[in-house]
C-alpha cells in the first residue's frame, strides 16, 4: 500500500470534460485502493490553491504527490488507460520529481486539502 501517494485531480464545477472524467477516475481509484484519490476544484478552493491554480486552462488537470512532494503536474487525456500508464510509470519509478514545474505552495494546498476532498463517481 502507497498511503501518502495521492491523485489529484484539479478541476472545474462548469467543465463538462471534467464531470465525464469523474467516473473514470473513480473505476482507476477503485482498482488501485493503495492509492488516494481527490477531487479537488479549482474555483470553490481557489483561497486555498493560491494564484496559480487559477493557471489552469486545461481539464482535467492531475497532481501526483507522494508525502505531499509532487511527481507529476499537468493536463492529461481523460481515458483511464492514459491515467494507468502514468501510474504505472510511477510505481516503477519512472517518474521523476516534477518539483520544478509545481508551485511549492499550490502543492503543499492540494496535499492538505485532499483529506476532505475524496473522489467518488457523482459530486
Amino acid at each position: 500500500m502507497d498511503d501518502d501517494l495521492l491523485v489529484a485531480c484539479l478541476c472545474a464545477a462548469w467543465c463538462d470534460t471534467c464531470t465525464a472524467y469523474r467516473a473514470t477516475l473513480a473505476a482507476v481509484a477503485a482498482a488501485r485502493p493503495g492509492l488516494r484519490f481527490a477531487w479537488i476544484d479549482i474555483e470553490d478552493d481557489a483561497d486555498s490553491l493560491g494564484d496559480d491554480a487559477l493557471d489552469i486552462e486545461t481539464f482535467p488537470t492531475l497532481m501526483l504527490l507522494r508525502g505531499g512532494q509532487p511527481l507529476f503536474h499537468g493536463p492529461l487525456l481523460p481515458q483511464a488507460a492514459t491515467l494507468t500508464r502514468l501510474l504505472d510509470a510511477l510505481a516503477a519509478h519512472a517518474l521523476a520529481p516534477a518539483a520544478a514545474s509545481v508551485p511549492s505552495a499550490m502543492a503543499e494546498a492540494v496535499w492538505r486539502l485532499a483529506p476532505g476532498r475524496p473522489l467518488s463517481a457523482n459530486p
